[in-house]
C-alpha cells in the first residue's frame, strides 16, 4: 500500500514537471513562461521530494526533505529576479492591462539617484 501511495505522489510530480515543460514551450512571452517554468516546477519537484523523502529510510530521507525545501525557497526568488531583469530590459515586449505599479518603483528609485546636495538646476 505504501508503495503504491509513494508511485502516485511520484507520478504526479512528474507529471507536474511535464506539464511545466509544455508550458514553457507553449507559452507566448518571457512572463508566462516564467510563470509556468517557478509554479508547476516548484510542485512537481515538491510532490517528487516527498516520495523520495518517503521510500527512503535514515539520512537520505533527510537530506531530501532538507534539499526539496531550499527548492521550494529558492525557484520562486530566482524567478522574481528573473521577471525583474526581464522587465528592465530592451527588446522584451509586454502587454500591462492594469495599473503598472513597477514603473512608477522605478521611477521613484531613479529620481533617488540624484546625489545628495545638488542644486535644483543639476536635477
Amino acid at each position: 500500500m505504501a508503495e503504491t501511495v509513494i508511485g502516485v505522489i511520484a507520478v504526479t510530480g512528474g507529471l507536474l514537471m511535464l506539464l511545466a515543460g509544455v508550458g514553457v514551450v507553449r507559452f507566448r512571452d518571457v512572463y508566462a513562461r516564467m510563470h509556468a517554468a517557478t509554479k508547476a516546477t516548484t510542485l512537481g519537484i515538491t510532490f517528487i521530494g516527498l516520495a523520495t523523502a518517503l521510500a527512503l529510510e535514515g539520512v537520505g530521507a533527510s537530506v531530501k526533505v532538507l534539499l526539496t525545501i531550499a527548492f521550494i525557497f529558492t525557484s520562486p526568488s530566482v524567478a522574481h529576479l528573473v521577471g525583474r531583469a526581464a522587465y528592465q530590459a530592451e527588446g522584451i515586449d509586454f502587454d500591462v492591462e492594469a495599473r503598472d505599479d513597477l514603473a512608477e518603483l522605478l521611477a521613484e528609485e531613479d529620481d533617488d539617484d540624484v546625489p545628495r546636495g545638488a542644486d535644483e538646476e543639476t536635477r
